[in-house]
């Protein structure tokens, strides 16, 4: 093989696992709102983790970030004794999808966590074993420290959560929903000093995360890359469709966690 062709090899392969980019392309629609949310392409969203526990129970969702790590909420409570990572769910309730079930050696939470205001909500969570990437299963960009927030970026959040704020209804495939991001101006002005800086806020436009989904992404689309910018954190008790949601803002933590990783 010539040094040309091995090298276009090398890069094809690089950016079939490179962060970020789904090798199955997701398909967002902006008519629709995880309340008011759709159905997800199976294996668009191929970093989305659901943490269940031994009965098979899923409770919380995560993100992929490498090959030994998962990003998640504190508030999930993960315990690495009692609770799984499964990697390239779609549907719930088929056992043909080809999903790796791994337990978890380590889960480190920030150490700033309060879990009165639900500030610096973020667990770490290390695999036993390494996921082994496939076309369904692939880590996302972690966002950068200094990651600008441009407005009318493309963003969507996506879980198994329920669908509605009123009725315990659960879905058994993904569901995703695009959303809007919202200043931290306007965020304060419906939810007053509970908001941070260690907090991004989104929806309030008919759309919102709700219970089951904490824990998992709030991407953007930055050029052809998916960023994680948020964790699914807290909002109304009836998943208010018009209230802004709050997510953990990851640009304020991605050294941490860069630091957490290196170390462990």
């Amino acid at each position: 093989m010539s040094l040309l062709r091995l090298t276009l090899c090398l890069v094809l392969l690089g950016s079939s696992w490179g962060c970020g980019v789904p090798a199955i392309k997701p398909a967002l629609s902006f008519s629709q709102r995880i309340v008011n949310g759709e159905n997800a392409v199976p294996g668009s969203w191929p970093w989305q983790v659901s943490l269940q526990d031994n009965s098979g129970f899923h409770f919380c969702g995560g993100s992929l970030i490498n090959q030994w790590w998962v990003v998640t909420a504190a508030h999930c409570n993960v315990s690495p004794g009692r609770h799984f990572v499964i990697l390239g769910e779609y549907d719930q309730l088929s056992s043909a999808e080809p999903v790796q079930i791994l337990s978890i050696s380590q889960a480190i939470t920030h150490p700033n966590w309060n879990p009165v205001t639900f500030n610096n909500d973020l667990t770490l969570l290390k695999l036993a074993s390494p996921a082994q990437f496939t076309a369904r299963i692939s880590p996302v960009c972690l966002a950068a420290p200094n990651e600008a927030l441009p407005v009318g970026l493309t963003c969507a959040t996506t879980g198994w959560g329920r669908i509605s704020g009123v009725d315990n209804v659960l879905p058994a495939r993904l569901q995703q929903v695009a959303l809007p991001l919202v200043t931290v101006r306007q965020c304060q002005q419906y939810w007053g000093s509970r908001i941070t800086d260690s907090m991004i806020c989104a929806g309030g436009s008919g759309a919102s995360s709700c219970q089951g989904d904490s824990g998992g992404p709030l991407v953007c689309l930055k050029g052809n890359t998916w960023v994680l910018i948020g964790i699914v954190s807290w909002g109304t008790s009836n998943c208010n469709v018009y209230a802004p949601a709050m997510y953990t803002r990851v640009s304020k933590f991605s050294t941490w966690i860069n630091q957490v990783i290196a170390y462990n």
